[in-house]
């Protein structure tokens, strides 16, 4: 839902909510005023297979639209509910960082790296496919089921070496305050992977306060993985995400106890 008493609002044919609001860092070039776009949750797409239900904020799989293929280079959000027992069988990925971050149960991950394992919420994992990897990926309980966001950016690099990365985050490290779990080579985020891209995670409690300045040049996508924040006077509620692409900032506060992703894009 959006509280349009503190923003000009425009629903526009492509799906996104259109919210004007003043610019943080507008220089004397840029218009008076930026706009954010919202991407409301019952808006995506929806894939049902029985032991699979998932909502793609971008085109994916049978749900193909135009005009959501993506942000920048944030190619995919699937947000995945698997049954237990059930899951992806060996299937192949090509030139795609693709990172799995787990909120509820276990999911079990077997690649042609050689490597096995199983995540669970805390931990991080990040597969560069490079020239080519194949993996798997089940629900490993039989009575639990699984939730799990998986993330595609697309690489600054194509064919290089497939590689298999992951990290746990400490709940303290996140809480109240940006973690940063994955970001470009050479940084000393969680994980690193090949592209101008930084993933920021936070968790909030009622009340919380954190901030975002988008610069110039830089892109944002703020994605509510669960709970409900306001952002700039805007509510939102699980699977909603608000973008920008102009110097402005995100004025983020917990309503109720949230869990958000932050795309900073190059």
């Amino acid at each position: 839902m959006v509280n349009n008493r503190r923003n000009f609002i425009r629903l526009t044919a492509a799906g996104l909510i259109h919210i004007s609001a003043r610019p943080f860092l507008a220089g004397a070039d840029e218009p008076a005023e930026s706009t954010l776009l919202l991407r409301q949750a019952g808006d995506r797409g929806h894939t049902d297979l029985g032991w699979l239900k998932s909502f793609h904020s971008f085109s994916f799989g049978k749900y193909y639209d135009q005009r959501h293929m993506g942000f920048r280079s944030l190619r995919v959000i699937n947000d995945d509910r698997i049954t237990p027992g059930r899951g992806f069988p060996t299937h192949p990925h090509r030139d795609m960082e693709i990172l799995s971050y787990v909120m509820q149960g276990a999911l079990q991950h077997r690649d042609s790296t050689g490597r096995g394992s199983v995540i669970r919420p805390g931990d991080v994992q990040l597969m560069t496919a490079g020239t080519g990897i194949t993996h798997s990926e089940y629900n490993p309980s039989q009575s639990e089921a699984n939730h799990f966001l998986q993330i595609w950016i697309q690489p600054g690099m194509k064919r290089v070496q497939p590689k298999y990365q992951q990290r746990r985050i400490e709940p303290a490290a996140m809480k109240a305050r940006w973690a940063t779990i994955a970001a470009p080579e050479q940084s000393s985020a969680f994980v690193t992977m090949n592209q101008d891209a930084h993933i920021r995670v936070a968790s909030l409690a009622n009340g919380d306060r954190l901030t975002h300045t988008v610069r110039r040049d830089r892109h944002a996508w703020l994605h509510v993985a669960r709970g409900e924040i306001n952002v700039n006077g805007t509510r939102l509620q699980t699977g909603d995400a608000i973008a920008s692409s102009r110097p402005s900032e995100f004025n983020i506060t917990g309503k109720k106890e949230a869990e958000i992703l932050l795309f900073d894009l190059g």
